[in-house]
């Protein structure tokens, strides 16, 4: 199953998706600018062999749903999140503020 809902923060809105699979569930929060993801996001991927499209985006771990992701410390962040202010321990929700 796959859920896709608007996230208001501030006055702002993301989109939070949620795709449950055999045993676990996908969770990403998302903006135009770039996203926070659940534990199966590979932050050393994204910084070394893709690096050259300069993703922001952050990964947290331990969480299940889209306010557990929201709520969470980022475990790990892409070198282009970081040059945007977004760091390792920042709030998720803080994160997807500064993607906006």
């Amino acid at each position: 199953m796959v859920r896709v809902e608007p996230i208001a923060i501030g006055d702002k809105t993301a989109i939070g998706i949620e795709v449950k699979l055999p045993k676990t569930t996908l969770v990403v929060v998302t903006t135009d600018k770039g996203y926070i993801m659940c534990g199966a996001l590979d932050v050393a991927l994204l910084n070394e062999r893709l690096r050259d499209r300069e993703i922001i985006a952050g990964r947290a771990l331990g969480v299940k749903t889209l306010e557990d992701l929201l709520e969470a410390p980022l475990e790990s962040v892409t070198h282009t999140a970081e040059a945007h202010g977004i760091v390792k321990g920042m709030q998720g929700r803080e994160a997807i503020l500064r993607m906006m």
